[in-house]
């Protein structure tokens, strides 16, 4: 179904590991599994399609600096990072070290196998032109400035309650503009978003 793109999972946990693998095999992708960071940098360089999926938190080291030491040695490839709950700042980090997309646990199975799909077509299809950043900007400029504040509180992975404080108004009206943000910006879901303010230089 994939062509000959190997996903590559990067767990420092095996249960984590063996059902990602048992997920995407079955799905019919061809994966190998990596049990550190350090291990799957070893031979990131001789990869030629291949995607990487890898957990934020690891003891040797992190999803973050994965990405960073891979740019680095000019070894990036498209990249889906695994966040728990609540770490939104640190995938917006990964995110901005380059990853394609992140997902919060727990997710539902069609939720990585979409990602991947993206990551898949992004191997595929290189070098291609990333969101076109003229008709970002040009979704940007229709927020009002109450949106693009709420906007930034999103980004930064706030929840609504927090930002509603910050900005003196209630979790209710940050919820209105929320969908407001994600309706002018034509944004699926978190991720999507992050990558059009990243892609337009806002943050």
């Amino acid at each position: 179904m994939s062509g000959d793109v190997v996903i590559h999972i990067v767990d420092d946990e095996e249960p984590v590991r063996k059902s990602l693998a048992f997920l995407l095999t079955i799905s019919g992708h061809a994966v190998r599994v990596h049990e550190s960071a350090t291990s799957f940098l070893s031979i990131a360089r001789d990869l030629e399609k291949a995607c990487l999926v890898t957990d934020l938190r690891m003891p040797d080291m992190s999803g973050v600096d994965l990405l960073k030491r891979l740019h680095e040695e000019d070894a990036m490839l498209p990249a889906i990072v695994i966040t728990g709950h609540g770490d939104v700042p640190m995938a917006v980090e990964a995110m901005k070290a380059g990853a394609l997309d992140f997902i919060e646990k727990p997710f539902a199975d069609e939720v990585l196998l979409e990602a991947i799909s993206r990551a898949i077509a992004e191997v595929e299809q290189r070098p291609r032109e990333h969101d076109d950043v003229t008709a970002i900007r040009q979704r940007l400029s229709q927020l009002t400035e109450r949106e693009r504040q709420v906007m930034a509180g999103i980004v930064a992975g706030l929840p609504n309650k927090t930002i509603g404080y910050d900005l003196d108004i209630s979790p209710r009206t940050v919820e209105v503009h929320r969908a407001n943000v994600m309706a002018k910006m034509n944004a699926k879901n978190l991720p999507e978003l992050v990558r059009m303010v990243l892609a337009a230089g806002e943050e």
